[in-house]
């Protein structure tokens, strides 16, 4: 019984140990993503990626990359997403952009409040004709918000979900796999209001690690510290024999 516990506890001990390397290596990664992406932040803009690239676009490899891209917005087809911003609750504005060669890109002109959710009332941000845009590349939010799917039919929308926005108001179009969030220039009338994308990471993986390995090292200490409990009692003269039991 004695020899089952302590391999039990003994496998208990690598465990930790292997949780805290993994969470080491978790780091590496997450601070090695943190600095790829502060230095896509610093970049001068690129053309966004064509049909040609759409197959090979990562998470890993594009996202928060600066791009530029040119085109006709069609404002018949806006989106609104539920929003939550420094601004305030309300609705980002994603309206497809048709490019020289058809194709479209969903982009995220930006924040609107609530009561200016009618394109009506920011008529003037509507831009006509031929309009460049620069920002930040950004992945498909499938499924939607926390505890709220999206729901196609009634229009509601709360996560920036690109192929099931691509399937209910432009069905039939070659939609490109990202969105644009648009940078903070400034558009007729103030609204949208772009420029509000939070770039930010987690990294408690640090915390997580020295939390593993602190586990380890109390576990081996109460082991180190049976152990010698266990020979000092054994070794005084009137030690009664232990049952093998």
């Amino acid at each position: 019984m004695r020899a089952a516990l302590g391999i039990a506890l003994l496998g208990v001990f690598v465990s930790l140990l292997a949780l805290g390397t993994w969470q080491v290596q978790r780091l590496g990664w997450k601070t090695d993503l943190i600095a790829r992406v502060d230095a896509r932040l610093a970049a001068e803009p690129v053309e966004a990626p064509g049909p040609a690239e759409w197959a090979a676009i990562t998470r890993e490899a594009d996202e928060y990359r600066r791009v530029a891209l040119s085109g006709s917005f069609l404002h018949d087809r806006e989106t609104l997403v539920q929003a939550l911003t420094e601004r305030g609750a309300g609705f980002w504005v994603l309206t497809p952009l048709r490019r020289p060669d058809g194709t479209l890109v969903l982009v995220n002109r930006g924040y609107v409040p609530a009561d200016r959710r009618d394109p009506a009332s920011r008529a003037q941000g509507q831009i006509a004709g031929e309009a460049t845009v620069s920002g930040l590349l950004r992945l498909s939010e499938p499924g939607g918000g926390f505890l709220r799917s999206n729901d196609p039919a009634g229009d509601r929308w709360f996560s920036r979900d690109i192929s099931a926005i691509a399937a209910a108001k432009l069905p039939g179009e070659r939609v490109a796999p990202y969105f644009v969030d648009a940078d903070a220039a400034p558009n007729p009338g103030g609204l949208p209001v772009g420029g509000l994308t939070v770039v930010s990471f987690r990294n408690h993986h640090l915390v997580y690690a020295l939390t593993w390995y602190g586990l380890a090292l109390l576990l081996a200490g109460a082991m180190v510290w049976i152990l010698r409990e266990k020979r000092r009692r054994a070794g005084r003269p009137d030690a009664a024999p232990e049952s093998e039991g």
